[in-house]
């Protein structure tokens, strides 16, 4: 009688962590695979607005009359912010002034696209006045990268899908100087098929994967931990990017982001740009992409660098939120964006 009721306690027990486990891996694979949405593609006539939530735009009306321009030459509508050449000190106007200019183009059902201005910083201070509902009615694209990394993050966890791509002052005179970047960012607004071969590297770590892309900026992720911006890495491709810091403050955000778990479940990471470089007193005595992989070196995902994406002119665009597949050898990685 003891034995009967042992194994009948046995079977339900084993009964119990067979549907757990099923359960687990059916959330696991939801989480993994759910696909953001997508914001319409553009088309002529429709409506661009330009804005600044970040840095001041002293001295800078022609590359955003260039900007202007630009997206007319392509058969779209442009507004422009009724603040973006405001100053207040650091910032393109006050605080309440830039978070008016993005509700304002986040609430109009015309404006088909969100065009940054400019990074620098101050992003973060709009972001916990914003209110998504209407955008997420009508979902359109939010277009900047470097501080705008924020604004990346916020959506993201929303569910929405962003461009990481050229701003205004990003545009030279001579147009022609960034053709890549420039065709790239109207093939992606346009819904061109997107996708890279990037240069070899001797450091790439190889192998194969794919996940939703996510990411930006590093110093921006960084300073995202603990907040509801943070992003969920868990199953996703994780681009960074980022200019003028030490070797030392490189080192020092990737390990806090790996002591907070940001890698641990990341299926993959794409290195942009690392810019401008600040050398201290005391080298750091290996190169930036040895650093890299030193720290990330407990995990076994494909990690591939050159991706022409950050602060350099040649700044390629990229959906984040949308699938990718990723290939990384030495001879050279390949970046294939899902359709």
């Amino acid at each position: 009688m003891v034995t009967k009721t042992m194994n009948k306690k046995f079977y339900i027990l084993l009964l119990t962590l067979m549907v757990s486990c099923i359960a687990f891996s059916q959330q696991n694979t939801t989480k993994t695979t759910t696909k953001l949405i997508q914001p319409p593609y553009l088309k002529a006539g429709d409506t661009v607005a330009i804005v600044a939530p970040s840095g001041v735009l002293k001295n800078r009306n022609d590359e955003v009359n260039r900007a202007k321009k630009l997206l007319e030459s392509w058969k779209l509508h442009v507004v422009i912010g009724k603040h973006v050449f405001n100053q207040d000190d650091h910032f393109a106007g006050t605080d309440q002034e830039r978070c008016e200019d993005f509700q304002n183009a986040l609430d109009d059902p015309t404006i088909k696209a969100v065009w940054s201005a400019r990074g620098g910083y101050g992003t973060v201070r709009i972001l916990d006045n914003l209110d998504y509902t209407t955008f997420l009615k009508q979902p359109k694209w939010i277009i900047g990268y470097s501080d705008i990394t924020a604004l990346h993050n916020q959506i993201h966890n929303l569910g929405v899908q962003s461009l990481h791509a050229i701003m205004c002052v990003s545009l030279p005179k001579d147009l022609s100087e960034i053709e890549a970047s420039i065709s790239t960012f109207k093939n992606t607004l346009f819904g061109q098929p997107l996708s890279y071969t990037l240069e070899g590297s001797k450091y790439n770590k190889t192998g194969t994967t794919s996940g939703v892309l996510v990411g930006g900026n590093l110093t921006i992720l960084h300073t995202m931990l603990g907040s509801k911006e943070s992003i969920d890495t868990s199953g996703k491709i994780l681009f960074i990017e980022e200019i003028g810091e030490y070797k030392y403050h490189i080192d020092r955000m990737l390990q806090s982001l790996k002591r907070a778990g940001y890698f641990e479940d990341c299926k993959g990471v794409i290195v942009g740009d690392m810019s401008k470089l600040r050398k201290n007193t005391t080298l750091w005595g290996t190169s930036i992409e040895q650093l890299i992989l030193d720290a990330l070196s407990d995990y076994n995902f494909p990690i591939a660098f050159n991706m022409p994406a950050g602060h350099e002119d040649d700044n390629r665009a990229l959906i984040l939120g949308r699938n990718i597949d990723l290939k990384v050898e030495k001879s050279k990685s390949t970046v294939k964006f899902e359709e």
